[in-house]
C-alpha cells in the first residue's frame, strides 16, 4: 500500500525484527497506566468532596483525559515498527540490461491477416517499442528467414534500430533457431566487453514470428528452436515470444493462394523453456498492448526496498499529536 505523500506502507520483510520486542515495555507502561488510573480514582473516592469535584472537573475532561496517553502508545508502537526496518518491493532500472529484438522476415509475414501485413505491423509496433525503451538500455536488432543477420550490434542509438527496422523484406524459409542464436552471440560480444557491474549484464528477446521453423524441420536439431531456446536458458536469457496472424492466414505464391496459419504452440514452447511469456497479436493495436506490457517488464529488476519513512512520519505526527492533546486536554486549574 502506498500513502499520498508518505509512500508505501510495508508490514511485511522486516530487517531488525528485533526491535519488536520493545512493544512489550509499551505494554508494561500502558499496564502500569491503567493500574495507576484505578489506584488515583481510589484514593478520589475515599478523599474528595464529591459535589466540589463534580464541579472543579467536568465529566467531558474525565472522559478525553486519556486520549494523550493513547496517542503516545500508538506512537510507540509506529515508532518500533519503523525501526525494525519494513522494506517493500520496488522497482528500478538495469542500466546495463541488453535487449535483443528478432524478428521473421519469412514470406508468411507477407499475409495480410493482420492489416497491412503481418510483417508491416511488426515494424510500426517494433518501432513503437524501440522509441519507448529506456534509453540506457542497450537494443539490437535481429533479421532471420532461411538465415539470420544481425543488422544493429546491443547499442542505445535507437535511430540505427528503427532505419533497419523500416529496411525489413521477406525472404524464403524460416530458420528461428538459428535468429536466437545470433542474439546470444551478440549478447556475448556485448557483455564481454561492458563495465560496469560484476558478470554479464541482464538480457532478454523478444521473438516475433508467425509460425514454426521449417529450417531445420526438427526443433531439436542441433541448430532448431528449442535447442537454441535450451541454451538461452543456459545462458540466464529469457525469451518473450510474439504470434502474428491468425489460422486463416494466407499468402500468394506463384498464382496459388498457400495457407500459412499463425503457429502458437512452438513459440510457446520456447518460452516454456526459457521461462519466458508468449504473447500473440492479430492487430496492430494488439501489437502495442503487447509492447507496453513488454516496457513494463525489461529493463527493470524488483529489489527489497526500505519502507521504514512513512512508518516515522506517523509515528511523530501521531506523537505530536500526543503532546498537543496533552497540553490542551489535561490541564491544571490554576490555584
Amino acid at each position: 500500500m502506498k500513502l499520498p505523500l508518505l509512500g508505501p506502507v510495508s508490514l511485511t520483510g522486516f530487517q531488525n525484527g528485533w526491535f519488536f520486542l520493545l512493544l512489550l515495555a509499551v505494554l508494561l507502561v500502558i499496564g502500569l497506566y491503567v493500574v495507576q488510573q484505578f489506584a488515583r480514582r481510589r484514593r478520589v473516592l475515599r478523599f474528595a468532596n464529591m459535589e466540589v469535584l463534580e464541579r472543579v472537573a467536568p465529566a467531558r475532561l474525565s472522559r478525553w483525559r486519556h486520549v494523550p496517553t493513547m496517542l503516545l502508545a500508538v506512537s510507540l508502537v509506529l515508532l518500533t515498527t519503523a525501526m525494525a526496518g519494513p522494506t517493500t518491493s520496488v522497482r528500478i532500472p538495469l542500466n546495463r540490461a541488453v535487449v535483443m529484438l528478432v524478428i521473421d522476415i519469412s514470406e508468411s509475414m507477407a499475409s495480410t491477416d493482420v492489416a497491412p501485413n503481418r510483417l508491416a505491423a511488426a515494424q510500426e509496433a517494433g518501432k513503437k517499442f524501440t522509441d519507448e525503451l529506456m534509453p540506457a538500455i542497450n537494443l539490437g536488432l535481429v533479421a532471420f528467414a532461411a538465415n539470420a543477420t544481425l543488422l544493429v550490434s546491443p547499442t542505445t542509438n535507437r535511430g540505427a534500430v528503427k532505419s533497419a527496422i523500416d529496411g525489413l523484406q521477406a525472404a524464403p524459409k524460416t530458420a528461428t533457431g538459428e535468429g536466437i542464436f545470433t542474439a546470444l552471440q551478440a549478447i556475448a560480444t556485448v557483455g564481454a566487453v561492458m563495465g560496469g557491474g560484476d558478470g554479464p549484464p541482464p538480457a532478454r528477446i523478444v521473438l516475433e514470428s508467425d509460425g514454426a521453423e521449417n529450417v531445420p524441420l526438427d526443433p531439436n536439431a542441433p541448430q532448431g528452436a528449442f535447442t537454441a531456446a535450451r541454451a538461452a536458458k543456459d545462458q540466464g536469457v529469457q525469451i518473450s515470444t510474439i504470434s502474428f496472424g491468425t489460422p486463416d492466414g494466407t499468402v500468394e505464391y506463384q498464382g496459388a493462394t498457400i495457407p500459412v496459419p499463425v503457429d502458437d504452440q512452438t513459440l510457446q514452447e520456447i518460452c516454456k523453456i526459457t521461462n519466458g511469456q508468449a504473447f500473440h497479436a492479430n492487430s496492430l493495436g494488439s501489437l502495442e498492448d503487447v509492447y507496453s506490457t513488454l516496457q513494463r517488464q525489461i529493463g527493470y529488476e524488483t529489489v527489497k526496498g526500505d519502507a521504514s519513512l512513512a512508518w516515522l512520519l506517523l509515528g511523530s505526527f501521531v506523537m505530536a499529536g500526543a503532546v498537543l492533546a496533552g497540553l490542551f486536554l489535561n490541564r491544571r486549574l490554576p490555584a
